[in-house]
């Protein structure tokens, strides 16, 4: 069945209330394009739960902290919407900033503790922005399940926290990291990166599994295994790390202490590019 582009609220809703009239339950896979085989997986996993897939294509001009870095995010609608023809979605949402945004924003949805640290320090308002997004595409879609990447894991608690605290009635499905052959995780900033900066993107993943491996040796200092991944970063002079944190896995809080499972996540700069990573880690006990 060929897929439906879509760009205004009126004609989705329309869609989306025709789909559930016939009986189908409704899955959003909320996106920003230039979309690859990580938003694939999650495309693919909404096909195969629910009825009427949607996804939305949307670069939300609010969670950027850099005009420039927002101007320059790639813009592919039609390759997109031949990619999730693909994988069998129904819907793409692909709105203009004036659909969404028609007026001055006056309402937002702010975010607590869980979006302090890592992102939230390195990038004020961020999560303000994505919250408020997220939470306006719920609303205009009104699905059964949405899909995020673990790639992504402070914004997925990000938006768990505001589906429970403002009761959404929709579940929120966390799909694995799609990874290439070497480990990076794939992203849409990845085609930004030179043949060099490619070869040292990798230092970020290496980081996080000697990390991981000196956990399961049974270092339980946070303070140690940080030192443990700037040995890494080391052996990469054209890699600049921005942080790299061990933290509570619901509420996304630094600990000091390994007690029990812990996210471990970072941000590095290769070149102009900053890519974000992490790793959910269950230490043995004893």
């Amino acid at each position: 069945m060929k897929v439906v582009a879509s760009h205004t609220i009126a004609d989705l809703r329309r869609r989306v209330r025709e789909a559930r009239q016939g009986g189908a339950s409704i899955a959003a896979v909320p996106s920003m394009g230039a979309l690859h085989e990580g938003h694939g997986r999650l495309i693919e996993r909404a096909r195969a739960e629910c009825g009427f897939v949607v996804v939305t294509v949307f670069v939300n001009p609010t969670q950027f902290n850099e005009p420039a870095d927002y101007a320059r995010y790639p813009r592919t609608f039609e390759a997109d919407l031949t990619f999730c023809e693909a994988r069998g979605a129904d819907v793409v949402f692909g709105p203009p900033v004036e659909e969404m945004y028609p007026h001055k924003q006056q309402t937002f949805v702010e975010t607590g503790e869980v979006a302090q640290f890592m992102e939230g320090r390195f990038r004020p308002g961020h999560f303000r922005g994505v919250a408020t997004v997220v939470a306006k595409l719920l609303n205009i879609v009104g699905p059964d399940k949405a899909y995020f990447g673990q790639k992504d894991a402070q914004q997925v608690a990000v938006v768990r926290r505001m589906v429970e605290d403002l009761n959404f009635a929709v579940e929120i499905v966390e799909v694995p990291t799609v990874r290439e052959s070497d480990g990076l995780a794939l992203s849409s900033r990845n085609a930004r990166l030179s043949a060099e900066e490619r070869r040292m993107a990798i230092a970020l993943y290496e980081a996080l599994t000697a990390v991981k491996d000196r956990i399961a040796g049974g270092e339980r200092r946070s303070i140690e295994v940080k030192r443990c991944a700037a040995e890494v970063f080391a052996r990469y002079p054209g890699v600049r790390p921005e942080y790299f944190e061990v933290a509570d896995p619901v509420r996304f809080t630094p600990v000091e202490r390994i007690e029990g499972p812990v996210r471990l996540a970072g941000a590095i700069w290769v070149g102009q590019t900053r890519l974000i990573d992490n790793l959910l880690v269950i230490p043995e006990a004893g």
